[in-house]
């Protein structure tokens, strides 16, 4: 009778709680190999007992039959009390997910301008575990820091002018806070490279690349964008004195299944899936691990405003359901997609072009803090808008 979480289309070991401690264990005897239960990851190994071999049942008492290879490659009689919702708490993501229709206004909002309470065509957002806001502060030519509540905030990289100094920054678009070294990853779109800012020290890690958006896996590679050849690169951390390996695209520009016409924003899944923004075909693609072409996603129908269609589409994020959140730049919307769906729902805006806390101005941007809340990069309105989840 205890409440726990089940996880269903989720990898061995996925996200499923936001205490990040918790994962999925697939159950045995499921018709359904990707369904398992959400429990916390680091149980003592030597304390759990094989389950038995005939029925994978279990003798011992509140106990049941999962798989955990990082213990054991059999599988084994795991405590239902560690999948207890008070240990792991579910992912509030649901089908019919909705939000807040006013959007709060958490980062700049003052009008266009150079000071730290204020952007100039703000492009890239990231959002830490402490719901501290990173933004690619594109023509201030920084990358500005807002901690939680924070009512301005500080420049963490460039603001030193617009140039190609390694402490300057030309028109940053994306920014990646890797959390595990506390340092920043930049697409440094003018000069052409991806720079890591730590503290005040700078490297370049790759030169010579038409970037504007960046990705990250839970592996740490790193998905780099490459507009002018059409194509999504992978690097691995620490890895960057080479051509990165090709994911996505390059194969010429057009509106093939393996082509872009100008990818932009990137977001990569639990599994490597690389979802891409493919802008000027108005649509967003699926790119599973080592596939040879992407699949249609979201749009596709040319670009308008219908529900089945998309217009100069932006920011892509997906939930732990596998449905795709894009930014909908001139459309003025937050769509979701649902895979194999003809057509998408508004989930926020659609309300016309404004300034309104219903309203957008060019949405660019999306990221889900681990509550579930959206956050929306309002480009046009130099701010950003978060959109409470409705529990």
């Amino acid at each position: 009778q205890i409440k726990s979480e089940i996880c269903e289309k989720t990898p061995q070991y996925g996200e499923c709680s936001t205490n990040s401690a918790c994962r999925c264990f697939h159950i045995v005897g499921t018709n359904n190999n990707n369904t398992g239960v959400c429990g916390f990851l680091w149980p003592i190994c030597s304390r759990l007992v094989l389950c038995n071999s005939s029925d994978n049942s279990c003798l011992q008492p509140n106990t049941i039959c999962v798989r955990h290879p990082e213990c054991d490659d059999s599988p084994l009689c795991y405590p239902v009390a560690l999948t207890h919702e008070s240990y792991c708490p579910p992912i509030k993501t649901k089908i019919n997910q909705e939000w807040k229709q006013n959007g709060i206004t958490v980062a700049g909002g003052n009008g266009e301008g150079q000071k730290l309470n204020q952007f100039r065509g703000p492009a890239g957002i990231f959002i830490d575990k402490n719901k501290n806001i990173f933004i690619a502060d594109l023509d201030n030519h920084r990358i500005v820091e807002w901690n939680y509540n924070a009512k301005q905030g500080q420049i963490i990289a460039g603001g030193n002018g617009q140039g190609s100094r390694m402490d300057q920054l030309d028109r940053p678009t994306d920014v990646i806070v890797d959390q595990q070294n506390h340092s920043i990853i930049i697409a440094d779109y003018g000069n052409r490279r991806v720079i890591q800012w730590f503290n005040q020290s700078q490297q370049i890690l790759i030169y010579n690349i038409d970037c504007s958006r960046l990705g990250m896996d839970k592996y740490g590679f790193l998905y780099v964008n490459d507009y002018m050849k059409n194509e999504v690169r992978r690097w691995t951390m620490g890895e960057y004195n080479n051509e990165g390996i090709l994911v996505a695209g390059g194969n010429g520009k057009g509106d093939e299944l393996n082509q872009f016409n100008y990818p932009s924003f990137i977001f990569v899944d639990e599994d490597q899936s690389v979802y891409v923004t493919d802008r000027d075909n108005s649509r967003v693609m699926k790119w599973r691990k080592d596939a040879n072409e992407g699949i249609i996603v979201a749009g596709g129908n040319g670009e308008g405003g219908n529900l089945n269609q998309l217009s100069s589409s932006a920011g892509v994020i997906v939930d732990n359901l596998g449905q795709v959140y894009v930014a909908d730049f001139d459309n003025h919307r937050v769509m979701r997609w649902r895979e194999g769906e003809e057509e998408g729902e508004i989930v926020i805006g659609g309300n016309g072009e404004g300034d309104q806390s219903n309203q957008f101005s060019g949405p660019n941007d999306l990221s889900f803090d681990e509550q579930g809340n959206l956050y929306v990069v309002d480009n046009g309105n130099a701010r950003i808008q978060k959109f409470e989840i409705v529990l």
